[in-house]
């Protein structure tokens, strides 16, 4: 028991200096104030999210990143943060000037933060974050798709197989409903009503069928 009670309280110790940096990066960004070390409206805004890194979606609701945006976009630019496949050498195409605005705005926030968290002490940087947390291997599928293009006219838009394609919509949208309540947080009722509609754009034919196996 000694023994057992001795290697827990080294991996304990081995995974403080993480802690600390990871502390910082929250104190620095202002989810946790420095001086009484409590939770501030920032840090009540990540702790709505789960789907995809809380600091980052939380920034893109601070500042007000999907505030311009129309449903469609606001759906195609949050496929970034939960799509998984390995990344494709060809960037998509994106459907809209104004969410290839978006991107790049998203791209540069991801940036920044690999930064902060480097120099906070994390191993990491500004280019190994972004491409962490983003891709954007998705963004003109969904974009079709929650402008009411059929499914099988959107899976002629990529090489991604169909299953992948089903699961990031259907984790989309538990990541809108996430996001509809980091808007309920901080008080924003515009926010909140563009994720009801993202939602029910993409909210609709196979993707969302019952399957017959757990009827």
């Amino acid at each position: 028991l000694g023994k057992l009670s001795k290697l827990a309280s080294n991996e304990s110790l081995s995974l403080f200096p993480d802690f600390q940096a990871r502390v910082a990066v929250l104190k620095r960004l202002s989810y946790v104030d420095a001086g009484t070390e409590t939770v501030t409206l920032k840090g009540k805004v990540a702790c709505e999210v789960a789907t995809c890194d809380e600091i980052l979606l939380s920034e893109m609701v601070l500042e007000n990143v999907l505030e311009p945006l129309e449903p469609e976009e606001v759906a195609a630019l949050l496929s970034a943060l939960i799509f998984q496949e390995r990344k494709e050498d060809a960037e998509p195409s994106i459907p809209s000037a104004r969410l290839k605005e978006a991107c790049e705005t998203l791209r540069a926030l991801a940036r920044r933060l690999g930064q902060v968290q480097r120099e906070c002490g994390l191993p990491t940087d500004a280019e190994s974050f972004l491409a962490e947390c983003l891709n954007f291997g998705l963004v003109d599928v969904v974009y079709e798709w929650a402008r009411g293009v059929p499914f099988v006219n959107i899976t002629s838009l990529t090489l991604v197989q169909e299953g992948s394609i089903v699961r990031t919509i259907t984790r989309l949208d538990e990541l809108l409903r996430e996001v509809r309540n980091c808007a309920r947080v901080v008080g924003n009722p515009g926010l909140y009503r563009k994720m009801e509609a993202a939602s029910a754009a993409i909210k609709r034919d196979v993707v969302f069928a019952q399957s017959l196996y757990i009827q």
